[in-house]
């Protein structure tokens, strides 16, 4: 079942982290849960090098973790958008 929530929870982060950055053009359904998922990762850990309680994936759904999430989402696809065309947009 987590499974099913990681998925969903992964494309909502994806797609509003995709509109932030104005990418949502370029990417599919697919890319945009991807996106959310290690963009969750990321938050998480960056979260946790930080001490922000709630930043943990495994702690289960919370508003805090969805906030780093879709933190962590933005800042991975400012990353890719940095070595795609040299510049965040």
């Amino acid at each position: 079942m987590n499974i099913i929530i990681w998925l969903i929870v992964g494309g909502i982060v994806g797609w509003l982290a995709s509109l932030i950055m104005r990418t949502d053009a370029q990417q599919g359904i697919i890319l945009n849960v991807i996106v959310g998922i290690v963009g969750a990762f990321l938050g998480g850990w960056l979260g946790n090098m930080l001490g922000i309680s709630g930043a943990n994936i495994n702690e289960g759904f919370s508003v805090t973790g969805f906030i780093i999430s879709l933190i962590g989402a933005v800042v991975l696809l400012a990353i890719v958008n940095l070595f795609r065309r040299g510049r965040v947009r």
